[in-house]
């Protein structure tokens, strides 16, 4: 055994010894969710534990990253928390934990809900849970503990990222706007950015590990400058974006269309590497509506944002969220939703019927719509963004594109020997597996034969394979050792600290769509 093995043999067995036991984060809600949960199976990590195998029964630890923005949340997280009750009392020193924005809107309501609930933790404190874990188990008393402002932005947190080659990086959170059907400002608070060295030394240090994809985080990413004082922020970072070597895809999510500002428009269609893609929230397309949702813009400005990205980059994939349903919407309302839906033509729509959030004006509006006339509603708009995105996907066929090898994205690949992937406009692609091996992160190059309204074929052999670093990065987390219960080894990795102020975590327009 050469030197170098027997120093590997010794840090497992080392990692072995070290473990404190298994954890299990369940997370429900938006981008911004899934990032803050890299940042707890990261501090969990930190503090001894490893992630436990998906066949486990159960975990030590398990953790809950909740969303408020359904109105089924609450039942969701108690239904989950009532199946651990008997596990929980089955093996003593079992721990529950319970973040997110639930968490920070209910409190105290959680463990009076559920009192076998260890741990409450809000949207500002992230980075106390493996303190308070270990205070509820030395105290043998549930600890619940909601910060009211943000103490530490999450990426100087540890971070156990679920992809080697592709990664959220968040460069605000908060939210400054009122709308009347979103709860989220009140859980996430006011807008906080980040300073741009920091969020370009994060993504620096990403690429040094392998990433070739990043995707900027922001409720509103695109307002990113307003607490800095800069209204062109937003666009000179993703031209920043677009120098660092060795970052091949940039995309971000969610913008706004009240700080769609033409510099953007044209930062995205002048660098390369953001991606001709556009997830633009409509919520409805009744200016009227807009204006009770207290949404800053109308159905003119809307269709003028997408005319101009249209013009500016032709290939762009542009999708929404849409909102049926809201309090006093009429008919010709729907209507007018229908007409935006039309004249968009989007690749994809995100379609919600209102759920009133107790807490938000529109929730004590007059004119609630029946269940059977929003559900009548969403299943007309449903069949219309179908038709769209199928249309839409087959104007694909014929195309010559690269594709990022994704994992986990095609739930029949092995069935149908096929592989899938990522096209520069996010459309997946489910394609061909090559003669030669082929890896997540890897790039192909395909021809589209076949368009279905959700996915994309490409049936015949790939016209070119090019291995990448985010590959090379892929392989070594899944061939390096890991503790006994992990899933292979996750990537570590926390914010540089050059010269750094107190920086922050991330969001994403999908918690209340932006």
């Amino acid at each position: 055994m050469s030197s170098s093995d027997r120093s590997q043999a010794a840090d497992v067995q080392t990692a072995v010894q070290d473990v404190k036991g298994t954890y299990e984060v369940r997370t429900f809600g938006c981008q911004m969710n899934v990032h803050d949960s890299e940042r707890m199976a990261g501090l969990l990590e930190g503090a001894g534990y490893v992630r436990a195998s998906q066949d486990a029964d159960a975990a030590d630890i398990v953790v809950f990253n909740t969303c408020a923005v359904r109105e089924n949340a609450d039942n969701r997280l108690y239904g989950n928390l009532g199946q651990l009750a008997p596990k929980k009392a089955a093996r003593p020193g079992m721990q529950i934990a319970v973040g997110g924005c639930l968490a920070q809107k209910d409190r105290d309501t959680i463990v009076k809900k559920a009192p076998w609930v260890d741990v409450v933790f809000g949207t500002h404190n992230v980075g106390k849970l493996p303190v308070l874990l270990e205070r509820a188990r030395l105290r043998s008393e549930a600890q619940v503990e909601i910060a009211e402002s943000l103490e530490a932005f999450p990426s100087t947190l540890p971070t156990r990222r679920e992809s080697a080659y592709a990664a959220w990086v968040s460069i605000s959170v908060g939210c400054n706007n009122t709308c009347t059907f979103c709860i989220v400002p009140q859980l996430r608070g006011k807008e906080k950015d980040r300073r741009p060295g920091d969020i370009l030394a994060e993504i620096e240090a990403l690429v040094d590990e392998g990433v070739t994809e990043i995707t900027l985080l922001g409720q509103n990413v695109n307002a990113y400058g307003s607490d800095i004082g800069d209204r062109e922020a937003f666009s000179k970072l993703l031209r920043a974006c677009g120098r660092i070597d060795g970052l091949e895809r940039v995309r971000f999510t969610s913008p706004h269309p009240r700080d769609f500002t033409d510099d953007v428009i044209a930062a995205m269609a002048e660098t390369p590497n953001v991606m001709p893609q556009l997830h633009m929230p409509l919520q409805s397309g009744s200016s009227r509506v807009l204006k009770a949702m207290r949404r800053s813009y109308r159905q003119e400005r809307f269709l003028g944002i997408i005319e101009k990205v249209r013009a500016a980059i032709p290939e762009a994939a542009i999708s929404t969220d849409i909102i049926v349903g809201f309090p006093g919407e009429t008919e010709e309302d729907f209507a007018e939703t229908l007409h935006v839906v039309r004249e968009a033509r989007f690749a994809q729509a995100f379609t919600f019927q209102y759920s009133k959030r107790p807490g938000t004006p529109a929730a004590d509006m007059e004119g609630q719509i029946p269940k059977e006339v929003v559900q009548e509603r969403y299943e007309r708009l449903v069949e219309l963004q179908e038709e769209i995105s199928w249309a839409e996907n087959k104007k694909q066929v014929g195309r010559t594109l690269e594709l990022m090898v994704a994992e986990g994205e095609g739930r029949k690949d092995d069935a149908t020997q096929r592989l899938s992937g990522r096209a520069p406009d996010n459309r997946l692609v489910h394609f061909t597996r090559p003669q030669e091996p082929v890896r997540p992160g890897d790039m192909v190059t395909v021809e589209i034969t076949y368009a279905a309204p959700h996915h994309l074929l490409a049936e015949g052999p790939a016209k070119a394979v090019r291995r990448t670093r985010a590959g090379d990065a892929w392989e070594r987390r899944t061939t390096a050792g890991a503790a006994p219960g992990q899933q292979g080894s996750g990537v570590m990795l926390g914010l540089p600290t050059v010269g750094v102020p107190e920086p922050e975590p991330a969001t994403t327009g999908g918690c209340c769509p932006a």
